[in-house]
């Protein structure tokens, strides 16, 4: 019986580099994005499923979800990894803008989660990797919104972590560095001009599939140019003064 992914934002980037890694392993792959002609064109090529929607949409995962147990009986693996970058000024603020930044990438995840977890335990368990960023772990000044976003799913994945692992669900995240994608193409010359390394999709594409696979429960591998990912080590919290436990929620 065949592995089963999902995956977001598939019709290029990040998403289309783990599609094509994950079929040529012989993994069947439904392929979810806004542009259906590129989602449909891929799924030409790898022999999957494909549909055409808005992740910041909860219809969209829920028929994501449904096209993968109608062609294929089941899900193994989710890569919920649509994003779209900020660009919301907060001096001159454009709250379209902004609830769109916020509905694909974080909505889009929620939904995903939400949806795909009932399916992957009636497949006897999974796993979901998110598509976090370096700014999701650092202030990045260059887009705020963009790095609130990119924050708060790095929250969700390490707080789902522990609840979903013992339902035999792993979930974690990949946090790239600036990959060229279409996502940067604009700021792409001036990333060369400057000598600035950029990822290849690839590279981080070999990262979520590692990722799926990771023994540590909520793990957060770092993708930076010629390295290996790593995972990411948060510093512990300090307790209260004088030693006292919180109080008991059995």
């Amino acid at each position: 019986m065949s592995t089963v992914a999902l995956i977001t934002g598939a019709a290029s980037g990040i998403g289309a580099a783990v599609a094509r890694r994950l079929s040529a392993g012989g993994v069947k792959c439904v392929l979810v994005d806004l542009d259906g002609e590129g989602a449909e064109r891929l799924a030409k090529e790898l022999d999957g499923a494909w549909l055409a929607a808005d992740v910041s949409t909860e219809e969209a995962s829920l028929a994501a979800v449904a096209l993968a147990e109608e062609r294929y009986g089941r899900l193994d693996l989710v890569h919920l990894n649509a994003g779209i970058t900020g660009r919301v000024d907060l001096a001159d603020f454009d709250l379209a803008r902004y609830r769109q930044v916020v509905g694909v990438n974080m909505d889009g995840v929620v939904f995903g989660v939400r949806a795909s977890v009932p399916l992957l335990l009636r497949s006897g368990g999974g796993a979901i990797v998110v598509t976090s960023s370096l700014a999701g772990l650092v202030g990045f000044s260059g887009d705020p919104i963009y790095t609130m976003t990119k924050h708060a799913v790095v929250g969700l994945v390490r707080a789902l972590a522990e609840p979903l692992a013992a339902q035999n669900v792993r979930i974690g995240a990949v946090c790239p560095g600036f990959t060229d994608t279409p996502l940067v193409a604009e700021a792409r010359e001036t990333f060369v001009n400057a000598g600035f390394p950029l990822l290849d999709a690839e590279d981080v594409a070999a990262a979520v599939e590692s990722a799926f696979y990771a023994e540590t429960p909520g793990t957060l591998l770092i993708v930076q140019p010629g390295r290996q990912p790593v995972p990411y080590r948060y510093a512990g919290v300090p307790g209260p003064a004088g030693g006292q436990k919180p109080p008991s929620t059995d």
